[in-house]
């Protein structure tokens, strides 16, 4: 039997693994087509009109986005590496979230379909969780799992006549790929790819993400 200290230790060395190998599947998990640019020298703004800010820190925050896809597993095992740094550095940053589905995951595009949909219900940011939580549940799938995103609305007590008309609705999908665009225009070819106070970051160690925030706070970046 393991006592109380190894199995924490164990447990901290399998999230630990877990987390290089989602930073590793981030790095060489880059697009078939190289994008056309780097950071914000093409005039496209890292943050767009629609684009779903999670927190808004005010004036003074530093902003953070960062370019994701529901069914990359490297995004699904920095969600909780996400979630606790919005919890830590709540009102000093601004949280952007945009699409980037990635071509080589059958169901990346319904499931920001499905987040877009509870957007216009202003319920985005549940979604989203959802969508993370359950990423082991759909994931990898080479068949659509939008009935199984439909259950996910009516969970959440969407209105399911909108959400369908939202989803059906071509102008929806042509959002999500307004970020996709967008994304590739910056210079965006894996997910998550994020930018600090304007800046793409390029991630090496675990640390990367919230060490450029920290330096973007003290005015550093």
């Amino acid at each position: 039997m393991k006592t109380p200290v190894k199995a924490t230790l164990v447990t901290l060395a399998v999230v630990v693994v877990m987390v290089l190998v989602a930073i590793i599947y981030a790095l060489v998990n880059q697009n078939p087509t190289p994008p056309p640019g780097e950071g914000s020298s093409t005039g496209t703004s890292v943050v767009g009109e629609s684009s779903h800010v999670l927190d808004d820190g005010g004036p003074d925050a530093v902003t953070v986005v960062e370019f994701l896809d529901f069914e990359c597993e490297a995004c699904g095992a920095f969600y909780p590496i996400v979630e606790d740094i919005r919890e830590r550095y709540a009102g000093q940053i601004t949280y952007v979230v945009r699409y980037f589905p990635l071509p080589g995951h059958f169901n990346s595009k319904n499931a920001a379909i499905a987040a877009e949909a509870a957007a216009q219900q202003d319920r985005f940011e549940d979604m989203y969780h959802r969508l993370f939580e359950t990423q082991a549940e759909w994931g990898e799938a080479q068949e659509s799992r939008a009935e199984l995103f439909r259950g996910f609305a009516e969970q959440l007590g969407l209105d399911m006549t909108a959400y369908d008309a939202a989803v059906a609705d071509p102008a929806t999908t042509e959002r999500v790929e307004l970020d996709f665009n967008e994304g590739r225009a910056l210079g965006v070819g894996s997910t998550p790819t994020f930018f600090v106070g304007g800046e793409k970051l390029e991630l090496q160690t675990l640390n990367d993400l919230e060490d450029a925030i920290a330096a973007a706070l003290s005015g550093g970046r």
